[in-house]
């Protein structure tokens, strides 16, 4: 998966935004054709302390709105359920990432 917005930081500089409270995130969206309903996730974007994490995840939030819940019974459940998870602020992934990092 790619990382979004770690553009020109070293590792130091990526330390620090994490001590600072930055953290990594995927957002989820949902796509409906017809009786075939699909959930997926966000590449991984890096939320610097002090950003909004749920105004980074709204543009996936209106793919899901706009596409997600034409399929029964799944659409409206997924879509109800990527709405949650962005508006929270989206899946918090930091430790994943980190780990993965550091091998």
């Amino acid at each position: 998966m790619k990382i979004i917005g770690t553009e020109g930081l070293d590792g130091q500089q990526l330390g620090l935004e994490l001590q600072r409270g930055a953290k990594f995130v995927t957002y989820q969206y949902c796509i409906s054709i017809l009786i075939l309903t699909f959930r997926r996730s966000s590449d991984i974007y890096f939320v610097r302390a002090g950003e909004s994490a749920v105004g980074k995840g709204l543009g996936f939030s209106l793919i899901s709105l706009f596409l997600g819940w034409w399929g029964i019974p799944w659409g409206p459940i997924y879509t109800i359920g990527s709405f949650i998870t962005n508006f929270g602020g989206g899946k918090d992934v930091t430790t994943e990432v980190i780990a993965s990092l550091q091998r």
